[in-house]
């Protein structure tokens, strides 16, 4: 990517002196999120960002997800406000992202990734090894369920939902006594006061894209033709970007982008949705380089990555693990060669889906 002008240049000719209007949902931790997106963007560009609220269907029920949609309830209002000229764009918990990009979007940017752990918030203060069998410990994950109940510990796993304060005031007050929840989201929340235990991913795998944001914007080919499904920051060369060229000068943190990349690659190819008892973790080996090699910008990464992943029984009768490593020029091909191991292994009759 070659950027001729200025950033605040930029944004003034592309948006024509109008604010950059950033499309979120309404959540707390959605719009916390969205506000640093928000100041970055005023920061760098100078120019005026406003936050513009989205009722996603997520947000409108307190139902286990799977029940509402599964995969894409938390994206769905976001991207049609997108496609109907709504907003200029919108930010995305990643790990709430679907695989698939819908025609006439791209994910822009991935900026710098927040902690990808999960932790325990535990009111009497004890820590996972601690709780005891028959311990009510929630979540509304499966991911995190399954993951629970295959540490053998005895534990009873409460489906709840809600935001992040109202699952904390569940442990408060009792009906369970214990909740896990993202690192990353509490502590955008300002709230790590509340967290008992970090857990380790060697005990608790995150989600793909777990701790990371995904920047979306709409898509113009050059010349009016169809934009192509894009699933990466780094897709859509040979196309007129304009906004999406500019949010990825601004934003995309490489490393970052190419971790989610094998990840969000590992998830398609097991073709598992956000709600499945999947996770999946990557990062860049110490002494290794995930930024662009000298020769341009759209030169591929240097370095390698580490790829783990975990697919379990829903009720952690039986977990399957696996890790790889391989190199950042192409973690699509990592996560899909992770994949394939864990589906020859039997990760679908896991899963139930086969």
């Amino acid at each position: 990517m070659t950027v001729t002008r200025g950033p605040e240049a930029r944004a003034h000719a592309l948006l024509a002196g109008r604010p950059l209007r950033l499309g979120t949902r309404r959540s707390a931790l959605a719009r916390a999120q969205s506000e640093k997106v928000a100041e970055t963007l005023r920061t760098r560009l100078r120019h005026p960002v406003e936050l513009v609220p989205i009722v996603t269907a997520g947000d409108q029920s307190q139902v286990a997800i799977s029940q509402i949609g599964g995969t894409g309830v938390f994206v769905s209002a976001l991207r049609d406000a997108l496609l109907a000229g709504e907003i200029d764009l919108a930010v995305h918990s990643l790990k709430d992202l679907p695989t698939a990009t819908p025609d006439g979007l791209v994910l822009a940017a991935v900026p710098r990734r927040a902690d990808t752990r999960d932790v325990l918030v535990s009111p009497s203060g004890r820590r996972l090894s601690e709780l005891g069998p028959g311990a009510r410990v929630g979540t509304g994950s499966p991911r995190r369920a399954a993951q629970l109940l295959a540490l053998g510990h005895g534990f009873e796993v409460v489906p709840i939902r809600g935001n992040v304060d109202t699952r904390i005031k569940k442990a408060i007050d009792g009906e369970v006594d214990a909740v896990v929840l993202a690192h990353a989201g509490l502590d955008r929340l300002d709230r790590l006061d509340a967290v008992t235990e970090i857990i380790s991913p060697e005990v608790m795998l995150p989600a793909p894209g777990q701790g990371a944001l995904a920047i979306e914007c709409v898509r113009t080919p050059a010349g009016g033709g169809p934009a192509h499904d894009q699933t990466g920051p780094e897709a859509g060369q040979g196309f007129d970007e304009g906004l999406a060229e500019l949010l990825r000068f601004v934003l995309d943190d490489a490393t970052s982008s190419v971790a989610v990349r094998a990840e969000r690659a590992f998830l398609a190819g097991i073709e598992a949705g956000c709600t499945a008892p999947v996770g999946a973790l990557a990062h860049v080996l110490p002494g290794t380089d995930a930024r662009p090699v000298a020769g341009g910008d759209d030169a591929p990464a240097v370095g390698e990555i580490r790829l783990r992943a975990v697919v379990a029984a829903p009720d952690g009768g039986r977990v399957l693990r696996r890790e790889l490593t391989g190199s950042a020029v192409d973690p699509e091909a990592l996560g899909q060669r992770l994949a394939d191991e864990l589906l020859s292994a039997g990760a679908h009759t896991l899963m139930g889906t086969s």
